[in-house]
């Protein structure tokens, strides 16, 4: 018969001291993972905390800065050359318009334009799509030339400006249909139905200006402030005495979000007198004066740095100035 003989072995225990050391190591390794995975979970945090709040609430950046309660600061050109859309595009101001009021009337330059000032390199350093340059024009229909405005605005706001200023507006009823072509019709669920839109749908030239999607076009393509996510500015000039004597119903249709003066050149002609005179400058406080009361941003020309900075501090949130060149 065979003896069998069990040896101890050591190898496939564990002595006291041993499962000790064990599991103090596996406690280290737990307590060191949990750590790791913490740090990790912070560092999400943060990063998504930071690029919440450096995401723009507003694709118009100089809707961005009214909504905030600051002034906006442009320039206007009636050159739409390639070059010179690229220097707008990067320059240090908020917005840019071309006039075409008193040049010829180029849409498709305009268009041109509209995708010459896309900045690759701003989007990239920015990290979203917010132009550091908002583009709107003017036309040369006046206020109360309806009809002409009609296709304009629409033609305007597909090639994906983010605003238009109306020449000589006069009274509300031509401002609240200035507003209406501005906007799409309105969803039933829309907490803002009125003025009610009138726009036609064509928004691709616009939504690739933009760098949206057509959904997320269509959310910010309404007029700010009537639609707080609104990133459209309808800015009417006043410009003659019927304007002026309704100054006040003006600024108060819903959508309006500036009002602009320019130099006052033509609201010297209507008043008949030089464009130096105590007349122009009542003028513009007494339009300035309706801006405050209805809290909308007011629009003036200064040239130079005592102007804007007189103007500024009189209340005037809308500066049109020199490209200093």
């Amino acid at each position: 018969m065979t003896k069998v003989i069990l040896v101890p072995s050591y190898n496939l225990r564990t002595t006291p001291l041993q499962h000790l050391v064990s599991r103090s190591f596996s406690h280290r390794m737990l307590a060191a993972m949990i750590v790791v995975i913490a740090f990790i979970a912070v560092r999400v945090m943060l990063t998504g905390s930071a690029s919440a709040q450096q995401a723009p609430l507003h694709l118009n950046p100089a809707v961005e800065k009214l909504a905030r309660g600051e002034p906006i600061i442009g320039t206007q050109t009636d050159d739409m050359s390639l070059q010179n859309c690229h220097s707008l595009a990067r320059l240090d101001f908020d917005y840019s318009y071309v006039d075409m009021e008193h040049g010829p009337l180029n849409l498709d330059g305009l268009a041109y334009c509209v995708a010459a000032m896309v900045d690759k390199a701003a989007i990239l350093k920015k990290g979203n799509a917010q132009p550091n340059v908002a583009l709107f024009a003017r036309f040369p229909p006046y206020g109360r030339d309806l009809e002409s405005n009609d296709w304009i605005v629409k033609q305007a706001l597909d090639m994906g400006l983010m605003g238009i200023i109306f020449n000589g507006v006069e009274n509300k009823e031509q401002m609240t249909r200035l507003i209406q072509f501005m906007r799409y019709p309105q969803k039933k669920t829309s907490k803002y139905q009125q003025p009610s839109g009138l726009r036609g749908y064509a928004p691709g030239n616009a939504t690739f200006a933009w760098g949206v999607s057509a959904a997320e076009y269509e959310r910010h393509a309404d007029v700010w402030p009537l639609n707080p996510e609104g990133d459209l500015l309808a800015i009417p000039m006043i410009e003659t005495l019927e304007g002026l004597k309704n100054i006040d119903e003006i600024a108060a249709v819903p959508g309006v979000g500036a009002i602009f003066i320019g130099a006052g050149g033509d609201l010297h002609q209507y008043l008949g007198v030089p464009q130096d005179s105590p007349e122009v400058e009542q003028a513009r406080q007494t339009i300035l004066a309706a801006c405050k009361a209805h809290n909308i941003a007011c629009g003036i020309t200064a040239l130079t740095k005592a102007d804007v900075d007189k103007r500024l501090k009189e209340g005037w949130k809308m500066i049109r100035t020199g490209r200093g060149e």
